[in-house]
């Protein structure tokens, strides 16, 4: 009896190992409320989680959606969080950060383990890369200004904060509280790893808001009313489209894995997506 629960166990585990470098690209369209009609077709390439340095396939994973990326050809790159789950993967990420580009650039934020708050005991915590030596614009509670066609696209990095979602509470590092980026441009976009922090958008935004962080679950078993994403039971925003009033919440699934090597019924992903009047 043990030893066909242990075939089926280990069979399990390959088929979640082979899934956590099935890397695929989503192709979206976002109607966004309000958006200037010179930014409309405008496209983004949203990347998260990588988790570089931790044991498991997440090299393999991240090169494969970098390529993804790449190939999707798009005007933007946003990166949400979870770069590295060890300081041991830093140089893979410089690596990799060097080979993205975008006309309107590529723009990153940190996520909770690339600051140390985590409960995976193979998560270690090392110095901030130098982002900017790989090209890449890497947002701390601070605010980047680009320009399409005349048209100002704003793009706001929140800084992960340890928090009882969805409100900012003991940071990590700062003030106790981050307040929302306000801004005056065509398209706001606004990164942070936590999707919960939707809920802090002000009334009548009409941001959009990139997250990442939840892998979607990670490992999911099907259900007559749905996937039960195990990993994440209780979450709001687990991944793809959300909205509230005229503001726009995508989360994606990621690239990476954190406590165990592999994936189940939640293949990582590279969204490109296509905003348009709506």
């Amino acid at each position: 009896m043990i030893l066909p629960l242990l075939g089926i166990a280990a069979a399990g585990a390959a088929l979640g190992v082979a899934e956590a470098v099935a890397v695929q690209r989503t192709d979206r369209t976002l109607p966004i409320p309000g958006l200037d009609p010179r930014l409309s077709g405008l496209r983004i390439a949203h990347l998260s989680d990588f988790h570089l340095g931790a044991p498991g396939p997440n090299a393999a994973a991240a090169q494969r959606a970098a390529r993804i990326a790449m190939e999707a050809e798009p005007d933007l790159i946003a990166i949400t969080g979870d770069q590295l789950s060890h300081p041991r993967g830093t140089d893979e990420l410089l690596e990799l950060l060097s080979g993205l580009d975008a006309p309107l650039g590529v723009w990153a934020i940190l996520g909770n383990h690339d600051l140390g708050h985590s409960r995976d005991p193979l998560s270690r915590v090392g110095p901030v890369p130098d982002y900017a030596s790989a090209g890449v614009r890497l947002l701390r509670d601070e605010t980047g200004l680009v320009e399409r066609d005349g048209a100002r696209i704003a793009v706001s990095g929140i800084e992960p904060r340890r928090q009882e979602r969805p409100t900012f509470t003991t940071p990590l590092g700062g003030p106790r509280e981050a307040p929302w980026p306000v801004v005056d441009a065509g398209l706001h976009l606004v990164l942070s790893h936590y999707p919960d922090l939707f809920d802090a958008a002000p009334a009548g935004s009409r941001d959009v808001v990139l997250a990442g962080h939840l892998h979607g679950g990670q490992i999911c078993v099907p259900w007559p009313t749905g996937r039960i994403r195990l990993s994440q039971l209780g979450q709001a925003y687990t991944d793809g489209v959300f909205r509230r009033g005229d503001a726009t919440l995508h989360v994606t699934r990621g690239v990476g894995t954190t406590f165990v090597p592999f994936r189940i019924l939640a293949r990582p992903e590279v969204p490109v997506l296509e905003l348009v009047e709506g």
